[in-house]
């Protein structure tokens, strides 16, 4: 029965348009000192080199993407989470902001490929008299 009436409509209607209308979110901001903006109760990390420059948010079902405005270069693509209250931050982002960092407060940064000994847990038992 319902396959009925919607045979009835579908003769009716139209077919959808080759191109599909724009549905994505945009605002343009301009990227604060600490590198993130909220989107949907998340927060999302810019690339830190662009702050105080406007870039243009553009979100959709799937991704998050900001663009530099006077560059067109991409500041970050994340993709889009519908929970509340995360924070995400790339990788790359967070290489940078420790090296400007590092560089601001004149240190050296921590390597991050440290090799650490795991030891067995045989040796403890050896040290403990039973």
């Amino acid at each position: 029965m319902i396959d009925e009436h919607f045979k009835e409509e579908a003769a009716s209607m139209r077919p959808l348009p080759k191109n599909l209308p724009d549905t994505d979110h945009r605002q343009v901001i301009r990227v604060p000192a600490q590198p993130y903006f909220r989107f949907d109760t998340n927060d999302y990390s810019l690339d830190p080199r662009l702050v105080g420059k406007r870039v243009e948010l553009r979100a959709s079902q799937v991704w998050i993407t900001a663009t530099e405005l006077e560059t067109g270069r991409t500041a970050c693509r994340h993709q889009r989470v519908f929970a509340g209250g995360l924070t995400f931050t790339d990788p790359a982002h967070q290489d940078l902001l420790d090296e400007m960092r590092a560089e601001r407060l004149g240190y050296q940064p921590k390597p991050k490929d440290t090799e650490i000994e795991i030891r067995p847990l045989t040796i403890y038992d050896e040290l403990i008299p039973v």
